[in-house]
């Protein structure tokens, strides 16, 4: 198209050798393809050489977008019988509105004006979905992460999305972020995700010349009081399994069926791997005393709005590549469930299908209520295993090797609880000389 323009443009007989050999470098493709350089080059000698008539070139070029904008455009434009042109627009409040004209010109002319606005001028919304999906296309982020995002987006940022990004100023992205933490009472977590998402929707809008403020500066500038933020603080018995509750699910697991599920949950207590590894493990990961962990499941929704579980070749981070000892005394679970799928391709599988982490999910919570033990996630069982660790007093280079951690800090600050139950608490503050 654009070397249709040049040819009508270009003010020289087709005689004349210098069109084809033009025309020639601009089309790729076998030996004609060039360097942007030569093109360059070539393009600087026909203008200043009065080649190509540029006035011309910029109409055709504004007549191919005002025709893009057009098709694109997703309601349709008909004659009305009484003999005007009709279509709709998109609106924020009634969802659409009615446009006519008395010509299909002036129709049209509403049509391409009003896309071209919303370009020039898109909602913060329209430029979060422009971050998002660059994100996605190159894969910096997975479908399960877009659809956290977006969760995220519809939960805290709906109304503000719907302004245009370039009426927006510094002060009302701080206000609407102290008002949207009060308002939705966020966690500190919670709005470090938030803030993930307004520093890729205003970073992408300066880099696009819709605003000329730095959104890095603007939330530095902020003012935030810790007390603003809820507290999602729990008792540390509903963050692990104490020692008494563990022995109780140990052994009534031993003493019930030891299916793959069940032989699973042993695992997970013995290895400390994540729920998501878990369930990806495969024959070839298990050595003699260990087995390596380098893949997890990752769950998300589909265009359709089904659950997806898919197996992705590296783990949670990049640290979680990593390859877990197995204690002595649990080298039989791993030679049970070798003896139960001796041939799948997953180390847990069920009617030629992979278990997924739900599964495993679901049989701990049915333990947990059978032994009247408060029921807890999967990823309990991994807080215990790194408190037991710490408690070991092993050094901090395995225990980190051994989560999947790149600073012993994580594990202490987030894995560390008390597993101490109130008789052993009582015992041992009777113990303590001269209390």
């Amino acid at each position: 198209m654009f070397i249709d323009c040049l040819r009508d443009a270009w003010k020289v007989p087709d005689s004349i050798q210098a069109l084809p050999l033009f025309e020639g470098k601009l089309r790729k493709g076998g030996d004609r393809q060039i360097e942007r350089k030569e093109l360059n080059d070539v393009l600087q000698y026909a203008l200043e050489n009065g080649m190509i008539d540029v006035k011309y070139v910029q109409e055709q070029i504004a007549l191919n977008k005002r025709k893009e904008l057009i098709e694109k455009h997703p309601y349709s434009i008909w004659k009305g019988k009484e003999g005007l042109w009709h279509t709709y627009l998109p609106d924020a409040e009634k969802k659409r509105i009615h446009k006519r004209s008395s010509t299909r010109q002036g129709i049209e002319d509403i049509v391409a004006d009003y896309w071209k606005a919303q370009m020039e001028n898109p909602t913060v919304k329209d430029v979060y979905e422009q971050w998002i999906t660059g994100k996605l296309s190159r894969e910096e982020i997975s479908v399960a992460t877009k659809n956290r995002y977006d969760r995220k987006f519809s939960e805290c940022m709906e109304v503000f999305g719907r302004r245009k990004i370039k009426s927006v100023s510094e002060y009302e992205i701080e206000d609407f972020i102290l008002n949207i933490i009060h308002e939705k009472n966020l966690t500190a977590k919670g709005y470090s995700n938030l803030r993930t998402l307004i520093y890729g929707i205003f970073k992408l809008a300066k880099k696009k010349k819709y605003i000329d403020f730095s959104i890095t500066e603007v939330i530095s500038d902020m003012e935030i009081s810790r007390k603003a933020f809820r507290r999602n603080q729990q008792p540390d018995e509903a963050l692990v399994f104490s020692e008494e509750e563990t022995d109780q699910i140990i052994q009534y697991i031993i003493s019930s069926q030891l299916d793959l599920i069940n032989l699973g949950l042993l695992l997970a207590f013995k290895t400390g791997v994540r729920p998501g590894e878990l369930a990806a493990l495969k024959k070839e990961d298990f050595l003699d005393r260990s087995v390596d962990v380098h893949r997890t499941e990752i769950h998300y929704q589909n265009e359709d709005g089904e659950n997806v579980y898919e197996v992705r070749d590296f783990p949670k981070t990049e640290a979680g590549i990593r390859t877990v000892l197995i204690p002595k005394q649990a080298l039989w679970i791993v030679k049970e469930i070798k003896r139960q799928n001796p041939f799948g391709e997953y180390v847990f599988m069920k009617n030629g299908k992979r278990i997924r982490t739900y599964s495993f999910t679901w049989r701990l919570k049915s333990i947990c209520q059978k032994l009247d033990i408060p029921v807890r996630s999967l990823n309990k069982i991994r807080k215990t295993y790194g408190t037991i660790l710490l408690d070991s007093g092993a050094e901090e280079s395995f225990i980190i090797s051994q989560m999947g951690h790149t600073d012993i800090k994580t594990t202490k600050n987030y894995y560390y609880k008390d597993r101490k139950s109130m008789r052993q608490k009582i015992e041992a503050i009777d113990q303590v000389a001269g209390l």
